[in-house]
């Protein structure tokens, strides 16, 4: 078996951005977290129930066997209700995955949607037989990019939570390593006039720039277009240039290579 950690995202703006898959050993451990609360939140159902049945004896005749058909019906309800709820209301994680900073998306990075979790919630009593998820382990141990027998049903996948990435972390990362030198300019652009007002550009502007494109793809979706939305804009507004969102990333190539052709036209 071939598993790839990686789940590259093309957008229909020609960007690319990647997830991290999350590994079968860190979606075990978050399952037992989540486990071990619906065992507690199992016990306390079961508990009230017997203390209702208690307080009803004597006043209404409730067999035991109602009160296990009502308990059985409550327990698969919470089992099933703990997932779809947590996972809708914290955007695809539940308890477990939220510390572990795991996310339940669909396929192309989008957020999980109600049927999705429905579906995938369900199809969670298959993936628990015959013992603690022994069809969804043998699942994601097949499957490429680790998904049980759920996330194939719905069509979703598990990932982990990128760390939010600031500008300044990206001007001081924790483990600075020295740029790439950038590439040679296009001989395409060499009769191609130079962006108006490109000399407002201050070296600290480029040097985020470059930073930026060099390292976007090792950045998660949201972190990538906050961070080109942010520069972009910026920077569009100090040149008087209106741009497009789904242009801002080809705005800010053309900024970097511009601010190097005027900087080489200075030199020469």
């Amino acid at each position: 078996m071939t598993l790839d950690h990686r789940y590259t995202v093309d957008t229909p703006e020609n960007i690319t951005f990647d997830y991290e898959l999350a590994g079968i050993g860190t979606r075990f451990l978050a399952a037992t977290l989540d486990s071990t609360l619906i065992i507690l939140l199992q016990g306390l159902l079961w508990l009230g129930l017997g203390l209702l049945a208690g307080l009803l004896e004597g006043i209404v005749s409730v067999s035991a066997s109602i009160i296990v058909a009502i308990g059985s019906i409550l327990g698969f309800a919470l089992l099933w209700g703990y997932y779809l709820y947590f996972e809708l209301v914290w955007n695809g994680q539940s308890p477990g995955k939220r510390l572990l900073r795991l996310r339940v998306v669909q396929g192309g990075g989008r957020p999980l949607t109600f049927n999705a979790a429905a579906i995938r919630n369900l199809v969670r009593v298959i993936d628990f037989l015959p013992l603690f998820y022994g069809v969804g382990v043998l699942t994601m141990f097949v499957d490429g990019q680790a998904r049980r027998l759920g996330d194939l049903v719905a069509g979703t996948l598990v990932v982990k939570e990128a760390q939010p990435i600031s500008l300044q972390m990206l001007l001081q990362p924790p483990t600075p390593a020295p740029l790439p030198a950038p590439p040679p300019i296009p001989p395409q652009f060499a009769h191609v006039p130079l962006l108006a007002q490109i000399q407002v550009v201050q070296p600290e502007d480029y040097a985020l720039v470059q930073t930026f494109l060099h390292r976007r793809r090792q950045l998660s979706q949201l972190s990538r277009t906050e961070l080109a939305a942010q520069l972009a804009t910026t920077l569009s507004a100090r040149l008087q240039l209106t741009v497009q969102p789904q242009h801002y990333e080809k705005f800010l190539e053309r900024v970097e290579l511009d601010y190097r052709r005027k900087h080489m036209q200075h030199e020469a």
